[in-house]
């Protein structure tokens, strides 16, 4: 056994996930690990399909099972399972994701810094019936951006799918708490002042959102939780902070409420039609608007009409940001999940090996 390298936790979170788990569960076997370093842990939350017999079946290959009889969503299932595991480090991940093999030694070697808290991986969208990457200009945008805060030592929360974080330092999270993986590594930062950096090449996948109505919910949901996590993580706003306080505002802060600006930038401009040049700037945002909705019946081919969508986009984003204000306001998004349907036919999976095959 090599001791140079850390003891690890795979933590998969699941609910009624009997359509994907033994797969999930074979692709977490084929990670490439030495031999009694790493555990794989399946937190049942509450299922009622076969999800937790499943799970079963693999004991006799180390696979561990949580099952617990209640669903109580995301955030009380982690806050529940961390501290049962044996692993130094503890990685994240979803059941519709699946990893590269060489993702725990990847992830892993960053810890050997006593300074690195957490640790954040790629995650590569792709399309439910081809497999194909489909990566969109918004994802790419925020990959880059992940890679630039990571640079600055301003790494604002992770990929729920694909981080790792020392169990040490796990902070504990509420139970209702929307967006976790944004909240868990940012609060472990304001507690212990620990790094989270980026790995490009940690590589996870997963598939997109099979339907417009299933991404502007999940949307939705994650607009509510990003008003949840500005009470939660005011303190990381303070100029102390250095560049986590600017990337906080600059990044989610001001993207959060970029509806309500745009909504006062209409009532404005409407306020001030009589004169000639704010009648044509009411002209430019019609049309805008007009393009953003025309958007939604543009075909997909030729590429170059993906350009035009962009408004529709923006657009849509921001309405989901403003109806998830209202959710969060209101108390009606909780922090239990409704499983999305998927169809897992475009996800390549690595051979299955047994569990430490790595040297």
């Amino acid at each position: 056994m090599d001791e140079s390298v850390p003891t690890l936790s795979l933590l998969i979170a699941a609910h009624n996930e009997e359509a994907d788990i033994e797969a999930r569960i074979k692709n977490a076997l084929a990670l490439d690990y030495p031999a009694g370093k790493l555990e794989i842990v399946i937190a049942s939350d509450g299922s009622t399909d076969a999800t937790n017999d499943i799970v079963r079946k693999f004991a006799d290959r180390g696979v561990r099972l949580l099952a617990y009889s209640l669903n109580q969503g995301k955030a009380s299932v982690l806050d529940k399972s961390v501290p049962r595991l044996n692993g130094e480090i503890v990685i994240l991940s979803d059941a519709n994701t699946h990893m590269e093999p060489d993702v725990a030694q990847r992830l892993a070697a960053w810890f050997l810094d006593p300074d690195i808290g957490v640790v954040c991986g790629r995650l590569v969208l792709t399309d439910a019936k081809t497999g194909k990457n489909v990566d969109g200009l918004y994802w790419k945008y925020e990959t880059f951006l992940k890679k630039c805060e990571s640079r600055l030592g301003a790494l604002l929360g992770s990929n729920g799918a694909i981080y790792a974080i020392r169990k040490a330092l796990f902070p504990g999270i509420a139970s209702g708490t929307i967006i976790d993986d944004f909240v868990i590594p940012l609060d472990a930062k304001l507690q212990s002042g620990c790094r989270i950096v980026y790995d490009p090449d940690a590589v996870a996948y997963e598939e997109t959102a099979p339907t417009m109505r299933a991404e502007f919910r999940r949307r939705v949901r994650i607009g509510a939780g990003g008003f949840q996590s500005i009470g939660m993580l005011w303190p990381l706003l303070s100029p102390v902070h250095g560049w986590v306080s600017f990337t906080f505002l600059s990044h989610k802060v001001l993207r959060w409420v970029c509806p309500f600006f745009l909504l006062g930038m209409l009532g404005a401009n409407a306020l001030l039609l009589s004169d000639p040049l704010y009648a044509s700037t009411m002209g430019a945002q019609a049309a805008f608007y007009a393009l953003a909705a025309a958007g939604n019946w543009l075909p997909a081919q030729p590429r170059f009409l993906r350009f035009f969508r962009l408004p529709t986009m923006f657009v849509s984003m921001n309405a989901a940001l403003f109806l998830g204000f209202f959710r969060w306001c209101l108390g009606r998004q909780g922090g239990t999940w409704k499983r999305t349907d998927r169809t897992n036919e475009g996800v390549s999976l690595p051979e299955a090996q047994p569990v430490g095959s790595g040297q």
